[in-house]
């Protein structure tokens, strides 16, 4: 046996301290989310995550570290997201649908709804975390509604003067108040969700479709 050999002796290889990071993280986010902040401690998430103290101090070296690192992680390693975003129709309307069906499903996620619970509830305790929050919950949905928007304008289809902002607007539209009931713990039924997702969508689009791609209305004058 070499001394490589030796001195490696006993650790764990990179695949194991990967699946080690993992168990800790979802140990520490389901102790944190189950007992609050104060009522976690290094030794309960070390307990839960199945390794020693040493282990888990060797990777965050207080709890308050430990809480921002997962809370991050718990908030972006969704990749829910990603089934949302293969190819969509050419119909705008249709389009969009399909994207707010995603940013809706994501407001509603159990593990975002638990996760964005958490954030509120320690929002004042952890300033940097809040400030950090615009960060922590972008989806990649905004960015396919950004590249549809810049689609539509450039066929001319859309008259959009600010890009980015008004495909925030459009995501506040559809994610927005499902989110902020949800963490109420509110539920729309799936019926009034789609309802709800079909009006924002005919909202928005009465708002940015240019002229010349507008729907003919009837002239109100004639209606005598």
């Amino acid at each position: 046996m070499t001394s490589e050999q030796r001195s490696r002796a006993g650790r764990p290889t990179s695949a194991e301290a990967t699946k080690i990071a993992e168990r800790i993280r979802q140990a520490a986010v389901d102790t944190f989310l189950a007992c609050g902040y104060d009522g976690t401690s290094m030794e309960a998430v070390a307990q839960a995550a199945g390794v020693t103290k040493s282990t888990l101090y060797g990777r965050f070296p207080d709890k308050r570290t430990l809480f921002l690192a997962v809370s991050a992680w718990a908030l972006t390693r969704q990749v829910r997201d990603v089934r949302a975003l293969g190819p969509l129709p050419d119909e705008p309307a249709d389009a969009l649908l399909i994207v707010a069906r995603g940013i809706l499903a994501r407001s509603v996620d159990p593990d975002i709804v638990r996760i964005n619970r958490m954030a509120i509830a320690e929002s004042e305790r952890f300033p940097e975390f809040a400030a950090s929050t615009r960060t922590l919950a972008w989806s990649p949905h905004l960015q396919t509604i950004v590249d549809l928007l810049r689609r539509y304008e450039q066929e001319a289809t859309m008259a959009v003067p600010d890009v980015e902002l008004t495909a925030e607007h459009f995501f506040a539209m559809v994610g927005a108040l499902p989110a902020w009931l949800a963490a109420y713990g509110i539920r729309r039924t799936p019926e009034e969700e789609e309802r709800h997702l079909r009006h924002a969508v005919a909202l928005f689009l009465d708002g940015v479709l240019a002229r010349t791609a507008r729907p003919a209305q009837p002239d109100s004058r004639s209606a005598v």
